[in-house]
Formats: C-alpha cells, structure tokens, sequence
C-alpha cells in the first residue's frame, strides 16, 4: 500500500432526490461522496456488469485507454475543500519505449466509475478520511431496510 492512504471500496449506491449517494470505506469507516444521477448509474452498471446497449462516456474513456495502451493504475481521493472532494487518475501507459505514469486532475465520481470499471485500486489519503464523517451506521441501516423491502427470495418461506 501507499504511504499516506488508505485502500476503501465502493460499499453502495443509493439514488437520492438530486443524484446518487456513493458509499466508500472500509472495515474502520464509510463515507458519503453525491454525485449526479448519470454518474451513480454508472458506477452501479459497472459494479454489475450491466450488459449496455451502446457504450456510456466511461466505457468510451476505457476503450480510448485500452486501444492507446493505457490503464487505469489507482485512483485517490486526495483533497476535501468545502464539502467539495477532489481526485488523481494515475494512469500507466506501457509499450516498446518503456513505461510513463501520468497523474491527473479529475472529479472523484468519473475516478470512482474508471477505477470499478477497470478494477483498479481506489485509495484515500489519510487526511481526508480522517475528517470525514463516518456513515458506517447509516448504510447499515439502510441495507437493513431495502432488506426488509425487498420481495421474498424462492429459498424464503412467504404467504
């Protein structure tokens, strides 16, 4: 692992009245990022494997990186300035002249939806996780609750 960060995963996804509410932590602490609707499906399509119709902006972005030899490497969230979080897209682009790691600006939702898609790391820097609030109790409970709404499975006895 990388010093100063710390390895978190996409825990959910929940729509909310302006967009989605992403779900990123770990065993210690999960926390909220919003993003717009578009972006939230997105990330749950790839957190599914979704079949799409015709590629979406990330899968275009994907494709572009494939066909020019580059990949996704890690993402990090690095920054919390008024409500506001900031990212890196490390990318690595490998061929016959050697290897060149790039590092760019991005909005944490596009990284988050690149980093699933590819299956790349997502890390966060010990400085903002340790000032975000933790919502470990909130995303429990409402997995609790989309439990209990959720019609009876085949295997569960029902009326």
């Amino acid at each position: 692992m990388k010093t100063g960060v710390i390895e978190i995963q996409v825990r959910g996804v929940l729509p909310t009245p302006n967009g989605c509410a992403v779900f990123l932590g770990n065993n210690a602490k999960v926390f909220v990022i919003y993003v717009d609707h578009s972006v939230g499906a997105a990330i749950t399509m790839f957190l599914r494997n979704t079949p799409k119709e015709r590629p979406l902006t990330h899968d275009l972005i994907g494709h572009i990186f494939a066909g020019l030899g580059v990949r996704v490497e890690r993402v990090i969230i690095n920054d919390l300035k008024s409500s506001t979080y900031f990212a890196r897209l490390i990318l690595c682009a490998e061929n016959e002249l050697g290897k060149k790691i790039v590092e760019i600006d991005a909005r944490p939702s596009d990284c988050i939806a690149l980093a699933v898609q590819q299956k790349c790391p997502v890390y966060v820097t010990e400085k903002v996780f340790n000032a975000v609030e933790d919502m470990s109790e909130v995303l429990k409970r409402m997995n609790e609750q989309s439990e209990e709404d959720a019609p009876p499975s085949e295997d569960e006895p029902h009326e």
